[in-house]
């Protein structure tokens, strides 16, 4: 039986964090983000009403979930309080009323507006008429050379010819193909597109399998424990394409790496196509056997950069076109000019200023998008980060050396600056918790993951602290050793 032994406290926490937020000049933020509706309570649990997956975990991730927690639980004294979400198929009400009420329907069609409407939806099904007829349910069908945006005169470029080559002749061209760089730059969509190419072009008869590092490590481990293991030699060694994403996840696990090199020999022996995808080049995958590196960089190896402005902005229209959905020309701009990043930044701020026009019900103005992308990382991108750079960065910040932070001492003086750094390095690299537990001192991986955890908390309840680690991040891709 529902209750709402809470509702009158909920009224009274949100009304005075948006008090706060006025006093702020944030009343635009408190309208976008606190976009819940109380609907019941059980005294340790309230449920709120709110638009779509996509704003929960917004406001998860900005915080504003423990704000109202905490702001809830200081009122009333609580030593424990839970905040569930029941996602509407409707936008909350924009007021800000927290009474309970039954939310409409939404319409599959959103009202056109003056400067945000639906596309003409003749461009977009084009696209997705291009759409692979997928029959290897481990690649997405998504991820074509249809919709990927290479640029001209860029190593995506170069890298998007050389994977089309790939697709175009399995086996006969560039074998094996190496695929290098940061995180979100297109590596695993470049990697996926060769694979739906080869479907594509009528080779359904070809085993093509794409599965990441772990994955095969936990297949592999898995095999052993079952006493299968032929079962998985004859699987991964029969295939014609072999696609296998972030390889350095193998480094350190040496029954693996001896699999994989076995797995390479009796595929190249075939001449079946192998690619591969790392976040970092070969010479700095550490504990890596040298005859696998030998091997995997043996055919053609390619660095993909980050996007210049020109890719940027056409990356931007491309996912609109494929959303369906229409950007003022200013406000694509800004957005191209403002995340250099990685592809996968764009996408997210896209999202975020599409997402705050339909939930609020507003045009987009250039002011409205510099206030939703304010706390996005705007400094040149460097290509890949290196951990010794983020440790040297963070231990300059905090007068300690590097080797105090990967050292065993455990003072207050030494543990926070380290747990910060596993925390940067959990964020802008692709490095797995057992990765970074041997780049910091050879540490277990639930030590890192412990690390991670306690500062990412603090940083989701304090924005001072947020601001800090966002200075640091600033810091890491500017320096230059």
């Amino acid at each position: 039986m529902s209750e709402n032994n809470l509702k009158e406290v909920w009224n009274l926490a949100l009304n005075q964090i948006e008090k706060e937020y006025k006093e702020k000049g944030k009343e635009i933020d408190f309208k976008l983000w606190f976009k819940m509706d109380y609907l019941e309570d059980d005294i340790q649990t309230i449920k709120v009403a709110v638009p779509s997956e996509f704003m929960w975990k917004q406001m998860i991730s900005k915080g504003i979930v423990n704000t109202v927690k905490l702001t809830i639980k200081n009122l009333m004294g609580l030593s424990d309080l839970n905040i569930e979400p029941v996602i509407k198929e409707s936008p909350v009400s924009e007021s800000a009323s927290n009474e309970t009420e039954e939310l409409p329907k939404k319409n599959i069609e959103i009202e056109k507006k003056e400067e945000i409407k639906e596309k003409p939806k003749t461009e977009a099904k084009e696209v997705k008429a291009k759409k692979v007829r997928n029959q290897n349910s481990t690649l997405t069908e998504n991820f074509t050379f249809e919709t990927f945006i290479p640029g001209e005169g860029t190593s995506s470029k170069f890298a998007y010819n050389v994977a089309q080559a790939v697709a175009e002749n399995p086996g006969k061209k560039a074998n094996p193909l190496l695929i290098y760089g940061g995180v979100g730059l297109g590596k695993t969509h470049l990697m996926q597109a060769i694979g739906n190419r080869i479907l594509e072009n009528g080779n359904d008869n070809l085993k093509i399998c794409y599965i990441q590092a772990e994955s095969f490590l936990n297949e592999f481990t898995s095999s052993l424990l079952n006493k299968n293991s032929e079962k998985f030699k004859s699987k991964y060694r029969n295939l014609d394409v072999l696609l296998l994403d972030d390889i350095h996840f193998l480094q350190n696990k040496t029954g693996i790496q001896d699999e994989l090199f076995y797995t390479f020999e009796a595929l190249h022996k075939k001449h079946a196509q192998m690619v591969f995808t790392c976040d970092r080049p070969l010479k700095e995958i550490q504990n890596m056997a040298d005859r696998l590196v030998s091997r995997l960089g043996s055919g053609m190896c390619l660095d993909l950069q980050p996007p210049n402005y020109e890719t940027r902005r056409a990356i931007i229209q491309k996912k609109l076109d494929l959303k369906e959905k229409d950007l003022p020309v200013e406000i694509v701009d800004y957005i191209a000019r403002t995340v250099e990043t990685n592809v996968r930044d764009l996408g997210a701020a896209l999202d975020k200023i599409l997402g705050y026009a339909e939930f609020i019900d507003t045009n987009i103005t250039i002011e409205i998008a510099q206030n939703l992308l304010s706390d996005l990382y705007t400094s040149p991108a460097i290509g890949n980060i290196s951990i010794e750079n983020i440790l040297k960065v963070v231990a300059d910040n905090y007068q300690i050396s590097v080797s105090d932070i990967k050292g065993k001492k455990r003072d207050k003086k030494y543990a926070i600056p380290r747990f910060i750094a596993i925390y940067i390095a959990r964020e802008i690299t692709e490095y797995s918790f057992t990765e970074l537990g041997n780049e910091f001192g050879g540490r277990d991986h639930s030590s890192i993951m412990h690390g991670y955890e306690k500062i990412n908390e603090k940083a989701q309840t304090d924005p001072s602290y947020m601001a800090k680690i966002k200075n640091l991040i600033e810091e890491v891709k500017k320096y230059k050793g």
